[in-house]
């Protein structure tokens, strides 16, 4: 039996993402697939204005790569992401992002 691969498909393609062009703006600022589909797509429905408009600023934590690696290790771990003790720095951030 031969595996197939799954393939990965583009915002544009994924009908659940109302608003792709968010989504993908979201995605390069290091936000999770989860949080930036959720943004995008309450932006989509309500708008950018207006009382139930979605915040667009909320709090602002320094980028992973000015964390420590201690510290990034930490937070993986918070989180509940195992096996990255011998990871490198790079390797826990992608971990973060993707979790």
């Amino acid at each position: 039996m031969a595996a197939t691969k799954a393939s990965k498909k583009s915002p544009k393609d994924n009908p659940s993402i109302k608003n792709p062009e968010v989504y993908e703006a979201l995605r390069e600022q290091g936000a999770s697939p989860e949080k930036a589909a959720r943004i995008s797509n309450a932006q989509a429905k309500y708008g950018t204005k207006g009382k139930n408009a979605p915040s667009t600023k909320g709090g602002k934590s320094p980028d992973y790569e000015e964390w420590r690696r201690d510290d990034l290790y930490a937070k993986a771990r918070e989180i509940g992401l195992a096996g990255l003790s011998r990871a490198s720095k790079g390797d826990i951030i992608h971990a973060l992002r993707t979790h």
